[in-house]
């Protein structure tokens, strides 16, 4: 369990001098995220991979903090992120849940009847397919939906477009086109912000915690867990089960806990503490609402 001794507001916990670690390219929805949680001023600093985000927020010298997603309402949770969290010494200081817009971007003055090719990266294309399939436009995967929009405004095209996010076409000068054409529009990324543990602060506000534990293989033990969370009176709104590495077939399990007390989440820690194995605590923070990406 973290110890923590200070109290503040979650957004005023991190100074940000050097900068909040993101995955992908200015204009990303990470970007989109982090602006959300810590204002439109923050500084980014892009990262190419989860694995480089993880190692560029756990150095004091490179980062701030990081946000980093961990789960989408259509495709699932990002499990080797849930891994990369387990091996760090990072901790959860709050959450996004950003509802993921898809736009149409083009440079200024381009039309639609210009277009010849729309580049972005192959989920946000296979996201928009149904309004894409209308088009006779050749389709160009790339690595990153905010790159494809930089390359666009880059090369001044006439005859191509990137879907990005809203924050690609501002940052690039574009011209938003063709707004929201994703084809389903409960598409929801969570986020998680991170921060070193040494550095995190208590979060007056929390209400939500991040846990991980391991049971051991004896008859109805998991059901005896998420009996003595019920009786805490916390909801369970997230339950992983992920392989413990280098075991035959053993399971470890990441816990979302909603709570209305303090003094709720410390009962029932204590009574998991006599059922489980390597219970850790990777974040208490207030729990995020959805916001319009």
């Amino acid at each position: 369990m973290t110890a923590t001794k200070n109290k503040t507001n979650v957004n005023a916990s991190l100074p940000l001098g050097k900068g909040v670690a993101i995955q992908g390219y200015e204009g990303s929805f990470h970007q989109v995220a982090a602006r959300y949680f810590f204002g439109k001023q923050v500084p980014v600093i892009p990262c190419d991979t989860f694995r480089q985000l993880v190692k560029i927020c756990s150095d004091k010298h490179a980062s701030d903090g990081a946000v980093m997603a961990i789960e989408n309402s259509i495709a699932g949770s990002i499990l080797p992120n849930y891994n990369l969290l387990q091996k760090s010494d990072l901790v959860v200081i709050g959450e996004v849940y950003l509802s993921i817009s898809q736009n149409l971007l083009v440079n200024k003055g381009v039309k639609l009847s210009d277009i010849r090719e729309v580049h972005s990266h192959p989920m946000a294309l296979l996201q928009c397919m149904d309004y894409l399939e209308k088009n006779n436009w050749k389709l160009v995967e790339t690595e990153d939906t905010a790159l494809s929009a930089r390359h666009i405004h880059q090369h001044h095209s006439k005859h191509a477009a990137a879907i990005a996010s809203k924050l690609a076409a501002e940052l690039y000068n574009l011209d938003l086109i063709g707004p929201d054409i994703h084809t389903l529009k409960n598409n929801v990324t969570r986020f998680l912000v991170l921060k070193r543990q040494k550095d995190a602060l208590e979060v007056e506000t929390a209400d939500k915690a991040s846990i991980y534990f391991q049971t051991d293989h004896s008859r109805g033990i998991l059901a005896k867990v998420l009996a003595r969370i019920a009786e805490g009176g916390i909801n369970l709104s997230k339950l992983q089960s992920m392989p413990i590495p280098g075991s035959n077939f053993k399971y470890g399990f990441y816990a979302d806990m909603e709570f209305d007390e303090r003094k709720q989440l410390g009962k029932v820690l204590s009574s998991l503490s006599a059922l489980t194995n390597n219970l850790r605590i990777f974040g208490i923070y207030q729990k995020g609402k959805v916001v319009k990406g």
